[in-house]
């Protein structure tokens, strides 16, 4: 079944541990956290002791931290110290991402690269035997909110038949813009986890609990492609 990853991200933050708690009862044991520094996108979001209160309340759940920062490297010791889970950067943020997906897995923590629209899926192929997981920006990263962009769902199935053709077994990540309309195609296309949303999870009529069993209930039979 596909996982349902809310972005935390897209929490008020003066609710935040409330909209929290509704997750977990929900049944959510998987949390996206953004951080971004101010540099490699223009927002700030989330400092990484965030990862700490997480863990320190939340044992059983996987936090997976999205590094939306010019300097990833910098992060990993402390997200290690803190509890992460999964470990994603940007392949632009850095020139050396084989040494940094190794020193990811070296602490300990699944290591992954984040793939934004304007990059070729081919980028990833010298990466494969070191990734864990990849993430599929779908939308431009930097603020929560936005619509999945035109030519996604063909670059998804793109990265889909990268995985497929070279026998790897990394997980695909959807970040950006999934909706209902689409989440079904989403699924087929190749993802294995959906980073959910405002059009998904946050500010649904039925409450956080309702949306997290609609999710369940509309995508927990749906299967891959098995041509892509």
């Amino acid at each position: 079944m596909v996982v349902n990853a809310p972005s935390l991200a897209n929490i008020d933050l003066l609710e935040f541990g409330e909209k929290v708690q509704e997750l977990y009862e929900a049944g959510i044991r998987f949390f996206h956290i953004d951080i971004m520094d101010g540099h490699y996108v223009s927002n700030l979001c989330f400092p990484t002791t965030v990862v700490r209160s997480l863990r320190q309340r939340y044992p059983d759940v996987e936090l997976e931290v999205h590094l939306m920062v010019s300097e990833p490297r910098s992060y990993i010791s402390q997200l290690k110290e803190y509890g992460a889970d999964r470990v994603a950067f940007h392949l632009d943020a850095t020139s050396f991402s084989r040494r940094l997906l190794t020193e990811i897995k070296e602490a300990g923590m699944k290591a992954g690269v984040v793939i934004n629209p304007s990059q070729p899926i081919g980028n990833l192929s010298p990466l494969q035997d070191y990734l864990d997981y990849v993430v599929f920006m779908s939308v431009e990263p930097g603020f929560a909110g936005q619509k999945f962009l035109p030519g996604s769902m063909e670059r998804l199935r793109e990265l889909a038949r990268l995985r497929q053709d070279g026998g790897h077994g990394f997980d695909i990540i959807v970040d950006g813009g999934v909706n209902y309309d689409i989440a079904e195609d989403v699924v087929r296309s190749g993802a294995d986890i959906i980073v959910t949303n405002i059009y998904m999870v946050f500010n649904q009529p039925e409450g956080i609990a309702g949306a997290c069993q609609r999710f369940r209930e509309t995508l927990g039979a749906v299967k891959r492609d098995s041509v892509l």
